[in-house]
């Protein structure tokens, strides 16, 4: 055994650790903790997602199911609405959303919603158990944003609209009564990942329109997600959180 690595206790004949090699062994761990524990926070996160975005596409369309049976078609009672109006000084008339009238009669009573809030740009928000929340456009009702966590903390870091698409929150449409080619996707169907306008081409969710994920404003994110059996790729363009 090499000289210094061990040494014996006085009065004991037992082998010890010298200080020296103690520290050294600790700073070995911490560094292979630093550069390991990155990777695994984001392992964690993306699990966190890809259960949270796949629960809410389940739990929406068998919301909007629900729904049907007891309003009939959807293409019928779907409507595209507003969100709060504002008074003169620009604070937030109650009871003033449009959209928040229609998701308490369509959407809240099939899904489990804990609270129900009005932002200060009058968009109207439900909050989930899980912590998530859903949020309607605020100036017409056909596109939605699922925030994985805290609207706010995603907010806070990225802005409003587009900000932090593909990243904390995710772009889906319900727009069950459009028509034409821009709505074929859509055309029918429940609320879906983003899909406006897609030539149906892979590479295009990522890049080359206004929506792509990685160089456009992020709606097709949500898309890539779920054309991979609701996993994130590996050649996902970011970083998500919740």
């Amino acid at each position: 055994m090499p000289k210094g690595l061990l040494q014996l206790c006085r009065g004991s004949g037992k082998l010890a650790f010298t200080l020296a090699e103690v520290l050294i062994t600790l700073g070995i761990i911490g560094i292979v903790a630093a550069l390991t524990m990155p990777a695994l926070i984001q392992k964690n996160n993306n699990k966190v997602v890809e259960t949270r975005l796949k629960k809410f596409y389940s739990a929406i369309n068998q919301a909007i199911l629900m729904a049907e049976k007891d309003y009939g078609d959807k293409k019928v009672w779907y409507q595209d609405l507003t969100g709060a109006f504002f008074d003169e000084e620009g604070n937030v008339i109650e009871g003033s959303s449009e959209i928040e009238k229609w998701c308490k009669k369509y959407l809240i009573p099939y899904m489990k919603v804990v609270k129900t809030d009005t932002l200060s740009d009058g968009a109207f928000i439900m909050y989930f158990a899980d912590g998530s929340a859903l949020q309607p456009e605020t100036a017409y009702s056909r596109d939605w944003y699922f925030y994985l966590g805290n609207p706010q903390k995603c907010i806070n870091r990225y802005g409003t609209k587009t900000g932090g698409l593909g990243r904390c929150k995710f772009g889906f449409i319900f727009n069950p009564s459009g028509t034409g080619t821009s709505w074929k996707y859509h055309y029918n169907k429940g609320m879906d990942p983003y899909k406006v306008s897609w030539d149906g081409n892979n590479d295009t969710l990522y890049s080359g329109k206004p929506a792509s994920c990685k160089n456009g404003n992020g709606l097709y994110c949500t898309a890539i997600i779920q054309n991979n059996n609701w996993t994130i790729p590996d050649d996902y363009p970011f970083k998500v959180s919740y």
